[in-house]
């Protein structure tokens, strides 16, 4: 099973959200961090305000945030919201499928799959490993220094 790139991207965004909760971050900022197209990421972060896991400020100074805690956003719930399909084959159209039981044992994976991103918040990825806050940062602060004159 892979996720889709629309996912990669959505979780992405809502990392670097997490990391940078004390301001309002741009989508150039965001798409310049991880080398994300802008049109790309304006989709998404789009999509994420009307699903209400981002808020946005317009204006010059404007950006987009969190729009509740990291701890209130489960990961399980976040990858229901951006997947379309999460059946791992096509059982249905099988012609084995009467009398077979691998839809019975991918069904009970994928229970055990989301039993798991659901017991995960965005604050647990952010806080779990030392560190990711500072990383972020970091590599912020990196982009912002202009390249050495040789």
């Amino acid at each position: 099973m892979q996720l889709t790139l629309y996912s990669d991207y959505a979780m992405r965004v809502l990392l670097y959200l997490a990391a940078h909760r004390d301001k309002l971050c741009s989508i150039s900022e965001i798409a310049s961090a991880y080398g994300i197209s802008h049109n790309h990421l304006m989709k998404v972060l789009n999509d994420l305000g009307r699903a209400g896991y981002v808020s946005s400020v317009r204006g010059r100074a404007g950006g987009f945030r969190l729009a509740r805690p990291a701890g209130q956003i489960r990961i399980g719930a976040l990858l229901r919201h951006t997947e379309d399909d999460f059946d791992l084959v096509d059982c249905p159209h099988c012609a084995l499928s009467s009398g077979c039981g691998l839809s019975s044992v991918l069904d009970r994976a994928m229970a055990a799959f989301f039993a798991v991103l659901d017991g995960c918040t965005l604050a647990d990825l952010v806080e779990r490993e030392e560190g990711f806050r500072s990383l972020i940062l970091t590599l912020d602060r990196a982009r912002a220094q202009p390249p050495a004159q040789a």
